[in-house]
């Protein structure tokens, strides 16, 4: 008897979780359904809650180190307390809002490069939780972030990798504490003034701010620098404005006034 004391302490034959999303696939601000199915294990429990975690890789920077780590940035608890007895099965609808600036991890049908994103289950019991089951997740673009990316490609710029990086952008209206960098190659019309190019998106329920950092490379007598852009734009507005114009022109203003040309 005390030996199945401490096994059920150490969480041994305790219940099982399993959560099943309606569709993995969404967007900024939109929503995921599913259910959550509890199943007791082998002898009766207490649940405190049941809650939903979305969750991604983020990059810290600290001091001269770098390293990554799983955050946790929005949350739901998708029921109280409740009593499951032995081998009972009880199963939990659940609709989790996704935050407008959740970044994006599938483009034109493929999966970006260096992203992660979950939907992790945390059961707890008797003040232990578990927080064993993880879903994962497509983030997709809103049709305004579409029509920026779509512009890149159209200049000729090529997707390389993308990551989340722990921080605010300085003078941009953000609300979670990191922010997504999508990285690209330089279009070959671009080639010989910049490195690279990373494109951040904020979205709100309102209006896409869209952030640009360009990596320049340095010329005879000028040292390669970052230039900053930054446009906010209506979503109304979006489908009017002719982006791959738009942001040719601040590239080209942008590395000539280093007295960089193409």
């Amino acid at each position: 008897m005390v030996f199945k004391r401490i096994m059920r302490a150490m969480g041994v034959g305790g219940p099982s979780v399993d959560t099943v999303l309606a569709n993995p696939n969404c967007r900024p601000g939109g929503q995921l359904e599913g259910q959550v199915h509890v199943v007791g294990g082998d002898h009766p429990v207490d649940i405190e809650y049941v809650a939903l975690g979305l969750v991604t890789r983020v990059e810290v920077e600290s001091g001269d180190s770098e390293y990554d780590t799983t955050q946790e940035f929005h949350r739901t608890r998708v029921t109280g307390a409740f009593h499951l007895d032995s081998g009972q099965r009880h199963s939990i609808p659940f609709r989790v809002e996704v935050p407008w600036e959740t970044p994006i991890t599938e483009l034109y049908g493929q999966h970006l490069h260096g992203m992660t994103m979950g939907l992790r289950t945390e059961l707890e019991v008797a003040r232990s939780v578990d927080k064993g089951d993880l879903d994962a997740v497509a983030v997709h673009p809103l049709p305004a972030q579409e029509q920026v990316l779509d512009a890149l490609l159209r200049l000729g710029f090529r997707f390389s990798r993308a990551d989340v990086e722990r921080g605010h952008i300085y003078g941009v209206q953000q609300r979670l504490p990191f922010y997504q960098e999508i990285e690209f190659y330089p279009a070959p019309q671009y080639a010989r003034a910049l490195n690279q190019l990373e494109l951040t998106f904020v979205a709100t329920p309102h209006h896409l701010q869209v952030v640009l950092e360009i990596d320049k490379r340095g010329g005879l007598f000028t040292e390669g620098r970052d230039a900053f852009g930054r446009f906010t734009v209506d979503y109304a507005d979006v489908a009017r404005t002719d982006w791959a114009a738009r942001l040719d022109g601040w590239l080209r203003e942008s590395v000539q006034r280093r007295g960089l040309f193409f």
